[in-house]
C-alpha cells in the first residue's frame, strides 16, 4: 500500500476542506511546533511543547513560557537583542 500523505503530510485529515493554501499554512506551522527543540538550560534537542505557550525540556525537565507554536518568538529574540545591546553586554 502506497503512502498517502507524501505532498500534504499532517494535514491529509482535512481531505478535499479548507483549500491548498490555508492547509499549507497549517502544514509549516505544525512541523515547526513539532520537531525537537535545543533547551535554553541544558542545550540539548530535547524541549517540546506541553500545551500552548508552554514548553519543557524532556532531559533537565526545565518547564517555561514561550511562544504558542515555537520556543522563541522572532518577536522575543528581537526583545533579547536589544537588551543585550542596551547593557553592553
Amino acid at each position: 500500500m502506497a503512502k498517502r500523505t507524501k505532498k500534504v503530510g499532517t494535514t491529509g485529515r482535512f481531505g478535499a476542506r479548507y483549500g491548498v493554501k490555508i492547509k499549507h499554512r497549517v502544514r509549516e506551522i505544525e512541523e515547526k511546533q513539532k520537531k525537537w527543540h535545543t533547551c535554553p538550560r541544558c542545550g540539548r534537542e530535547r524541549l517540546k511543547r506541553e500545551s500552548t505557550g508552554i514548553w519543557v525540556c524532556k532531559k533537565c525537565n526545565a518547564k517555561f513560557a514561550g511562544g504558542a507554536y515555537l520556543p522563541k518568538t522572532t518577536t522575543g529574540i528581537e526583545v533579547e537583542k536589544s537588551i543585550k545591546g542596551i547593557l553592553g553586554e
